[in-house]
């Protein structure tokens, strides 16, 4: 007890020694400079990017001591074995650029693959844990690709926090806790029952020290290798190995791992309201964040308010609409045609705006956009197991990143002390449409799951940073993101409070949510629109973002705030 107290104590006054702001409270930056900052869901990960922000290291520098942290104290949402999308705004320029992590499928993936004997979808607790999960890993490509496009320091020079805290250990935290205490199938692996249990076979809890010599190994050859130590070597053996294994070992080999390259995309952008929201395209559901948005600026619900049943309603059939039109649609668009711009032209933006009557659809059907194929029924399913962190340096470049294993502990095997993801599953079980075609999100070597994931950047009408945004929570992301921006922006909520607000998730004809924190006016005014409110789909958001305020001298005001469902905090560096 005494060791875990004293690291505690030490956490408490690292975290202190930055400045950890009040979200909504920021102070405005010197004229020139760049108020930096670490938005991020566990305090020890934000500190880690903050120092290397005092380090004079760049967003990107920061962005990888921040997701080295995460994987060891926040293995149930991201980690190196993961994939992300990073967006990236550069201040010079004043240009976006994407970097898509996302994971592949090995080049011996069949489209069958989780079908079972009968032809029938595997059942989702049983995909979950299997070898066949696993996507080539693409977080440290990405993070590499942007290192070497963006770097300040040296990379071998940002592991140093998070090889410390591996070999020392660290205090389990109230949430990782709490899912230690859950029968998710991944805590029934041999690899995590080894990690997690004490001496006597318990599984820790929160409060318990956990030590990571494995991930500490690791890293350092990750600091002085590159890459390379992921993607070649024993660890990609390691990968292999695991992967391979029953029950329902995949195909992946070292050629797969050798081969994953990243990609660099141009962002999608859109305006909403005073700004212009850019987002990564597919095989993110970006774009349909932007379609979301494109919806609700063709209603009143800027002249609504958080305690008006009208506006959550706007929100709910806005949301009904954008998730037919993505579910039905969206893909890998290196493989399939995703009609993204048809979405957002105006003209279709106006006819699936107009079908948000007085009260709820019966049902929400897919639109035909202007490159649309035949619309088919989802049969995709995407837990909730993703982080969202957002960096800003005193430069004034920004990286807004959502990184993920997938479900909660990715598949439950590890490797050299992290978890490897359970990405594929992020395809759909039943590869064909209703004609027998192919479905948008089939399975196919080389190709990427379509994702929710939306790091969002917004500018302001002369290009410059203006804000961020995202979330984890699965399908949810889309509906967490759009909310707290409605909130934000519309409402004009402190971003604290923006985020804080109880969310509504409407994908079908079963909108879910926080019924608990709504008003009940608000939950019998829905009601009488005809949207009966359920449990759920609400509690696992994450949801960090941050807009620029405009101030009377120009520099702006930071608005940074973190969701209070998580562990997270929003720190700033010396101005």
């Amino acid at each position: 007890m005494t060791l875990h107290r004293l690291l505690l104590l030490l956490l408490a006054a690292l975290v202190t020694a930055c400045a950890t702001v009040p979200p909504g409270d920021a102070a405005t930056p010197r004229a020139g400079v760049a108020q930096p900052f670490v938005i991020a869901a566990n305090p020890m990960a934000a500190k880690a990017g903050m120092d290397v922000l005092d380090q004079g290291g760049s967003a990107v520098d920061a962005a990888i001591a921040v997701q080295a942290m995460l994987s060891l104290v926040e293995p149930q949402s991201s980690g190196i074995g993961g994939g992300a999308f990073l967006s990236y705004y550069d201040q010079q320029t004043r240009k976006i650029a994407i970097y898509d992590g996302r994971e592949t499928a090995p080049a011996g993936a069949t489209r069958t693959m989780f079908l079972g004997p009968d032809g029938a979808p595997l059942a989702f607790r049983e995909a979950v844990i299997s070898g066949r999960a696993t996507g080539v890993p693409g977080a440290v490509a990405a993070l590499a690709m942007a290192h070497r496009e963006h770097g300040a320091l040296a990379w071998s020079s940002l592991f140093d926090a998070a090889i410390e805290t591996a070999q020392e250990g660290f205090v389990i935290s109230p949430r990782l806790g709490r899912f230690l205490t859950i029968p998710f199938p991944q805590l029934s692996t041999p690899d995590a029952k080894a990690y997690f249990s004490r001496p006597d076979g318990t599984l820790r809890q929160a409060g318990d020290l956990l030590v990571n010599p494995d991930y500490a190994r690791f890293l350092r050859r990750l600091a002085e290798h590159g890459p390379e130590a992921l993607y070649g070597g024993s660890t990609a053996a390691k990968i292999v190995e695991r992967s391979r294994a029953a029950p329902l070992g995949g195909t992946m080999t070292m050629a797969d791992i050798a081969a994953y390259r990243p990609v660099k995309r141009e962002a999608v952008c859109h305006p909403y309201r005073a700004y212009l929201v850019c987002a990564p395209p597919p095989p993110s559901s970006g774009a349909a964040l932007l379609h979301l948005l494109g919806l609700l600026e063709r209603t009143d619900i800027a002249e609504r308010g958080p305690h008006d049943p009208q506006g959550w309603y706007l929100f709910a059939e806005a949301s009904r609409l954008m998730y037919a039109d993505r579910d039905a649609y969206f893909g890998d668009g290196d493989f399939v045609s995703v009609p993204v711009q048809g979405m957002l032209e105006a003209a279709y933006l106006d006819r699936r705006a107009a079908l948000i009557g007085e009260r709820a659809a019966v049902k929400a059907l897919p639109g035909e956009p202007e490159g649309s194929t035949q619309g088919v029924a989802d049969q995709t399913l995407e837990p909730a197991g993703t982080s969202h962190f957002i960096v800003r340096d005193a430069a004034g470049n920004v990286v807004s990143m959502t990184t993920t294993v997938e479900s909660i502990f990715g598949t439950g095997r590890m490797v050299d002390g992290f978890f490897l993801n359970n990405q594929l599953t992020d395809f759909s079980f039943n590869p064909l449409q209703p004609d027998g075609e192919l479905a948008p999100n089939a399975v196919a070597p080389g190709k990427r799951p379509r994702s929710s994931m939306s790091p969002l950047i917004l500018l302001d009408q002369d290009g410059s940073f203006a804000g961020a945004i995202g979330s984890a929570g699965g399908n949810s992301i889309l509906a967490y993101v759009g909310k707290s921006l409605v909130a934000a922006i519309d409402w004009n909520l402190p971003m604290q409070e923006a985020l804080a607000l109880p969310n509504l998730v409407a994908r079908g004809d079963w909108p879910m949510g926080e019924v608990d924190k709504f008003d009940p006016a608000v939950i019998a005014g829905l009601k009488e629109r005809g949207i009966a409110l359920v449990p759920g789909q609400g509690e696992d958001s994450g949801v960090h973002a941050v807009l620029i305020r405009p101030t009377e001298d120009g520099r702006g005001r930071v608005d940074g705030g973190y969701d209070p469902r998580r562990e997270g905090v929003v720190l700033t560096g010396a101005r």
